[in-house]
């Protein structure tokens, strides 16, 4: 069985997609497959990935992620799978070390770090105002390869050694909680949890409570952890800016409080 399974849904952003491409085959140091959800892309995007070797499911519109990710699923052949954003750097050897906090603490779904969260809100907060002046160029000209990585240039420098800074600070550290560009699960995690709930778009925080019921519950499977060595950048709400079509599935979304009541919600957050 393969190692790893990545899993990404994308809709255009052709430039994107090739920069992801990149960092993944360079930096990924399991043997993986790379499974592509194609949400009706008129760009090329669907044509460079098969010519990548992505095995690609060809969608005829634009679905919801979590829709998008149980369709990888169902063809994933990995032991553990990656569910990644197409709007991400990954840092070297990311895949590694997931793997290692995973089977260090017991975790069958974590997630890495980045702008959304680090170790701390202060230490956030800073992150996220220095990302607001280095993103000025792929905000102002758009995501384009020569601005991609420029605003990468500006906010980080060298990544390999910006990346290397993160592991000699944070080896092996985790934090319960989640950062959603990046999800690593195990098939077992899958089975015990559930497929992602389609009805849920914004499904880390629908995974993270998940998880954190299960764990109380049941207690075969640990709450959802960021792993505080493995930092992945992502060009926020780029995506967003890129104006996709609207869910083929919008009708079956459901807002979070559909599900999880605020007392629910107030009540697993306050459980250490």
């Amino acid at each position: 069985m393969t190692k790893l399974s990545i899993i990404t849904a994308v809709h255009n952003q052709l430039a994107m997609n090739q920069w992801f491409v990149e960092h993944v085959k360079r930096y990924t140091q399991q043997p993986y497959e790379l499974i592509i959800i194609d949400n009706a892309s008129t760009d090329g995007s669907a044509e460079f990935f098969e010519s990548v070797g992505a095995k690609v499911i060809r969608n005829s519109a634009n679905y919801s992620y979590p829709y998008t990710q149980n369709q990888g699923i169902a063809v994933a052949q990995g032991e553990w799978m990656a569910f990644l954003n197409n709007d991400i750097v990954l840092p070297p050897a990311w895949d590694t070390r997931l793997l290692a906090s995973a089977q260090r603490h017991g975790l069958d779904a974590l997630t890495v770090c980045g702008i959304e969260r680090i170790e701390s809100p202060e230490a956030t907060r800073t992150l996220r105002r220095r990302w607001k002046r280095a993103s000025l160029p792929v905000r102002l000209f758009g995501a384009q390869q020569p601005w991609l990585k420029l605003s990468h240039r500006w906010m980080y420098g060298d990544w390999e050694r910006f990346s290397r800074q993160r592991i000699e600070r944070f080896e092996g550290r985790i934090l319960e909680g989640y950062v959603g560009n990046s999800v690593l699960m195990s098939r077992t995690g899958i089975e015990r949890i559930g497929l992602w709930d389609e009805r849920i778009q914004a499904a880390d925080a629908d995974l993270y409570l998940r998880t954190k019921k299960r764990a109380l519950e049941h207690g075969d499977v640990r709450p959802l952890h960021i792993a505080l060595d493995v930092f992945v950048h992502h060009y926020i709400r780029v995506t967003l800016r890129a104006n996709p079509p609207a869910f083929a599935d919008a009708e079956r979304l459901i807002p979070m409080g559909g599900k999880w009541s605020r007392e629910e919600v107030e009540t697993l957050n306050r459980v250490a």
